[in-house]
């Protein structure tokens, strides 16, 4: 097709060309994420959890803010989005939230978002109009089926039951069902609501249990290999990652791979995926 344009320009050729052109560019693309994409548990579905850090009423709306972030990213990948638990603010937003994300590689992407999450702002909760700063975290695991490598004994748990509350969905009861199990040796706490009786909570709570407590056993050991190797690492879970400043200026930066975008708006609006994408190919 390219022979014929050079020996005669066919307007319609040209742009069929253009289009084939970008499809190709596009499908690459992909591709290239998908390679990346390799990790033992990129595949799976996984449970974000969003905790707001220190100051009140600023951090519990910042929290829910980061949570309406990725929901709206959850739709625009159409992925699926389950309520765990859900623990409403004092006065706004939320304290806590807990959901799991079901779709195609939903780990692989959505792991670049551990960590602590900045933002910068002028309150809306400040009668002086004045700069905040606030903080919130968020702890990404895979959803894992069945592995056999990690054993809990129920001496290690204290486990709770209270009263199901929160903007948790549809279905959420009022019974005094919901299920708070703290691992006493780690001091892991993993809640759940979401389901209709206490047994069920219970079982959903003891598997997202194993799923954080494999994870930390990788983190673990993957620290000592790189100990070992005399390499310098830092996966914590308290380590800053990404700044939102919506004053005096209008910039995301995400502080691993530098890269920046000015339009704030967005970004809350669930489009991660420049900075998703730049977390994936740092190590190229």
């Amino acid at each position: 097709m390219l022979n014929l344009l050079e020996e005669e320009a066919d307007e319609k050729i040209k742009q069929s060309l253009e289009e084939e052109a970008k499809n190709i560019i596009k499908e690459v693309h992909r591709l290239e994420l998908l390679h990346l994409l390799s990790g033992p548990y990129d595949k799976n579905n996984c449970i974000i959890d969003i905790h707001s850090g220190a100051g009140g009423t600023e951090a519990c709306d910042w929290a829910l803010m980061l949570y309406r972030m990725y929901t709206r990213y959850i739709e625009k990948k159409k992925y699926k989005l389950e309520v765990l638990s859900y623990q409403e603010g004092e006065e706004t937003g939320l304290k806590s939230v807990s959901f799991l994300v079901k779709g195609p590689y939903a780990y692989g992407y959505l792991k670049n978002e551990k960590g602590v999450h900045r933002l910068v702002r002028l309150s809306p909760f400040d009668s002086n109009n004045r700069r905040h700063t606030s903080f919130a975290s968020v702890e990404v695991i895979p959803e894992i089926e069945q592995d056999n490598s990690i054993t809990i004994s129920e001496k290690d748990l204290k486990i709770d039951v209270y009263r199901s509350t929160g903007a948790g969905g549809q279905g959420v009861n009022t019974t005094d069902s919901a299920v708070r199990i703290t691992h006493l040796p780690t001091k892991i706490v993993v809640t759940c609501q979401n389901e209709r009786s206490q047994i069920q909570n219970k079982e959903q709570a003891l598997k997202i249990l194993k799923n954080k407590l494999l994870i930390q056993k990788i983190e673990q050991e993957q620290e000592k290999l790189n100990n070992l190797k005399g390499q310098e690492m830092n996966i914590e879970f308290g380590s800053q990652i990404r700044s939102y400043v919506m004053h005096p200026y209008s910039m995301v930066k995400d502080h691993r791979t530098n890269t920046e975008t000015s339009n704030v708006e967005k970004v809350l609006d669930g489009d991660l995926d420049l900075f998703i994408e730049s977390n994936l190919k740092k190590g190229l």
